[in-house]
């Protein structure tokens, strides 16, 4: 238990440095090759969620995602711009950060998610499971299909 307790802090410290995040080439970044990460924009099965689909317009669907991200418990937005955001979720327990991130494509009709974990190798299904929450809030909105 005492090596528990010694070690807790240096995981919170280690939860606090973001990864590579944001852009690039116009997609979000890769997923590691952990099973803490899912992204639309995946190319292999084990880590590829659906963007959100739009079912109208793409400024008040991207206004609706802001409003439930804000909504989620633990959760910061940390960067918000025309097209991309990012936010912060907190585990509740141990503090751990994941990271999700959207980047809005309305010449496809779609918001893009990645959401992944800062730490760990398995999140046992915590990231896929929030982006699929978000996007029932988001058809409660009318705004995804």
């Amino acid at each position: 238990m005492r090596t528990i307790l010694l070690m807790l802090p240096l995981l919170t410290a280690c939860a606090t440095q973001a990864p590579p995040l944001g852009l690039h080439d116009g997609r979000l970044q890769p997923c590691p090759a952990s099973p803490n990460c899912v992204s639309s924009d995946a190319g292999d099965e084990s880590h590829r969620v659906e963007p959100y689909r739009l079912a109208g317009e793409p400024q008040a669907a991207w206004q609706a995602l802001q409003d439930a991200v804000r909504a989620f418990p633990r959760a910061t937005v940390i960067t918000v711009t025309s097209d991309y955001l990012h936010a912060e979720f907190r585990s509740f327990l141990f503090r751990f950060v994941d990271d999700m991130e959207f980047h809005l494509r309305p010449a496809e009709g779609i918001i893009a998610v990645r959401s992944a974990s800062r730490v760990g190798y398995s999140d046992l299904g915590v990231n896929r499971r929030r982006v699929e929450d978000l996007r029932q809030a988001l058809r409660a909105r009318g705004v995804v299909r």
